[in-house]
């Protein structure tokens, strides 16, 4: 037999490990080149890996849900012969008895976790949750600039560190067993010093927090792994939230202009084969806004206690999917005309809601938008895209009583939400931001003037 093992490859920038989505190969199956093999998700995109050579599958590392390295070995190949320059693994040397060294003292024991059998199919340690049963002993800090080569830590803490820029050697880890947590990466990308060895506390004092509960369950219930693109959903959204101070502003915008502007205009969209809606004309209104309040167009660097304020207008746009939301960008959409936006637009969600959005058009982007369309509602408060610093929710155009020259007359109202970080934006600049999109929608011909 030979056997080639093959290793997930580096599959974007600064991608360092990606969740296996769904296998399309069994063991046992025999595989051409090329032939499409494993679905991955990144923090970035979904791909499709295929084979590097024809073989045989002798063993798949990982099932669906886990997550794995970049360099780590995914599949075991039986090339059968396929090849002249089977990349067999080489044979590890072994050293004459002659030249054999001292004997080294063998390594302390590492302690082993212990985890409830009702813990189930947990890969990663949820934040102030220990899956640790039995502590391992506490020692002395050695004299230097890592508390540990190999940090114990969930791979959600991991990823954590990456996005903040913390190694995790340098944190004296607080967790059962020597594992680094959530709130030890959080403090030191603050700036905060790693904690001291606690002393045994007072009967007053409070304790750690005590491990989640399970929730209560009954025989007709239902368990579905949290996994694929809805566990990205589920740490970005725990994240933007934990880290991002949110404040939301919403007002109403009469928008009847906006809508005799659209009617006049949309056949010459026709023309051009472009579906012309509304999100175009209000991705052109928060450009410009944009402009005229830079500090908007911005996303936060936690680590280095720094604004990016950002040299392009990349916008991204909330997008339902079938397993879930994610946030596909227009790229320099102050370049682009309103039909330009609206043909990127139809691209970026046509892509989305068939699985297949490219990976330079997810990540990186500036401001974000959402619209709840037809679903309306009287308002929302949509949570900030971290690192960003305000995200525009907008709403169904309903018709409504307004006061207009002392009279009160029909309008057509649409609700605009916008949630910020209020670390970076003050109330004040929010609403002025809010307000000049506002007004540019109810007065369209000033988008002809200053886009």
């Amino acid at each position: 037999m030979s056997k080639f093992e093959f290793k997930l490859p580096d599959i974007g920038e600064g991608v360092t490990e990606g969740e296996i989505v769904g296998w399309l190969i069994k063991e046992g199956d025999s595989v051409s080149e090329d032939q499409e093999m494993v679905e991955v998700m990144t923090d970035k995109a979904t791909v499709t890996i295929g084979a590097p050579k024809a073989g045989k599958v002798v063993e798949l590392r990982g099932g669906v849900g886990d997550v794995i390295p970049v360099g780590d070995v995914l599949v075991v190949l039986d090339l059968n012969g396929g090849g002249a320059a089977a990349e067999a693994p080489q044979p590890e040397a072994k050293p004459a008895p002659a030249a054999e060294a001292k004997p080294k003292p063998a390594p302390a024991p590492e302690a082993k976790p212990t985890v409830a059998s009702a813990v189930g199919d947990i890969k990663e340690e949820l934040p102030g949750t220990s899956l640790v049963a039995q502590p391992a002993a506490v020692g002395s800090a050695a004299a230097s600039d890592y508390y540990n080569d190999k940090p114990l830590a969930a791979p959600a803490t991991r990823k954590l560190a990456r996005e903040l820029g913390v190694d995790l050697r340098q944190i004296k880890p607080s967790g059962d067993a020597g594992r680094v947590t959530r709130e030890d990466v959080e403090q030191h990308a603050r700036g905060g010093a790693p904690a001291a060895k606690a002393a045994p506390p007072a009967v007053s004092e409070a304790k750690a927090p005590a491990p989640l509960p399970s929730p209560q369950v009954h025989a007709t219930d239902e368990r579905k792994p949290i996994r694929g693109l809805r566990r990205r959903i589920f740490d970005n959204m725990a994240r933007s939230k934990h880290t991002a101070a949110h404040f939301t502003y919403a007002d109403e915008c009469e928008v009847s202009k906006l809508i005799e502007v659209r009617a006049r205009t949309k056949p010459y969209a026709e023309q051009a084969g472009v579906k012309l809606t509304f999100l175009p004309f209000i991705v052109k209104a928060t450009v410009i806004a944009l402009k005229k309040h830079r500090e908007l167009n911005c996303i936060v660097d936690d680590a280095a206690q720094e604004m990016v304020l950002k040299g392009s207008y990349d916008i991204g746009m909330a997008t339902a999917t079938e397993a879930g939301l994610i946030v596909p960008v227009i790229r320099h959409a102050d370049r682009k005309s309103v039909l330009e936006i609206a043909r990127e637009i139809d691209r970026l969600a046509t892509d989305a809601r068939n699985g297949k959005t490219r990976q330079e058009d997810v990540g990186g982007g500036s401001f974000t938008i959402t619209s709840l369309g037809r679903l309306g509602g009287m308002f929302s408060t949509p949570v900030v895209n971290y690192p960003e610093v305000a995200i525009l929710g907008v709403h169904e155009i309903k018709k409504k009583p307004i006061v207009k020259d002392d009279a009160i007359v029909i309008g057509n109202v649409m609700i605009l939400a916008l949630s910020f970080d209020h670390r970076i934006i003050d109330g004040h600049v929010g609403a002025a931001f809010a307000q000049e999109i506002k007004a540019l929608l109810e007065e369209p011909d000033r988008l002809l003037v200053e886009m």
